[in-house]
């Protein structure tokens, strides 16, 4: 089988199984693109009075449990904290998705919403789906795409490398 010909049926069959994995890739890559311009995707860091932390853990949970909507009970129900002095503000951050955003300085709540660039996020690299959906998945896909890729250039230069050839014959 000739290197053109192999070319063609490795870029063929590539291109069908990586389409499917693609196609959660480039859609959920669109929509992280766009996750600071829309509070659908995640929610807009507000700016608090002051630009330092005063607050102490305890003060930021308190905080935290007074918004009804974000489920924050105790410590477990976080998930992380996002501290953001420039703008005065801590995000809390919950296991449930929920994201507090308090006053670093006075402890008022600014805004609790739902945040769903996490779930995208999850999409995007495989881990929603199972934790080896990413490796056996995902960078299997990439590496194919990766192989289209340069079969789909080789395939592209052959006809111009067959005219050059011909030219200078």
């Amino acid at each position: 089988m000739s290197a053109a010909a192999w070319n063609r049926k490795l870029h063929r069959w590539g291109s069908i199984a990586v389409a499917l994995p693609l196609l959660v890739v480039i859609c959920t890559g669109i929509l992280l693109l766009l996750k600071k311009d829309s509070a659908w995707i995640q929610p807009p860091t507000q700016r608090g009075a002051g630009a330092e932390l005063v607050l102490s853990f305890d003060e930021i949970l308190a905080a935290a449990r007074s918004a009804p909507d974000a489920g924050i009970e105790t410590w477990d129900d976080v998930d992380r904290l996002d501290v953001r002095p420039e703008r005065g503000v801590v995000k809390v951050r919950g296991k449930n998705r929920w994201e507090v955003q308090v006053d670093a300085t006075n402890g008022a709540v600014l805004q609790t919403a739902y945040r769903r660039s996490d779930l995208i996020e999850s999409i995007h690299d495989g881990s929603y789906f199972h934790d080896a959906a990413k490796l056996w998945v995902f960078l299997p896909s990439g590496a194919l795409l990766l192989g289209l890729w340069g079969t789909g250039l080789y395939l592209w230069l052959l006809p111009h490398l067959v005219r050059r050839r011909r030219r200078k014959a």
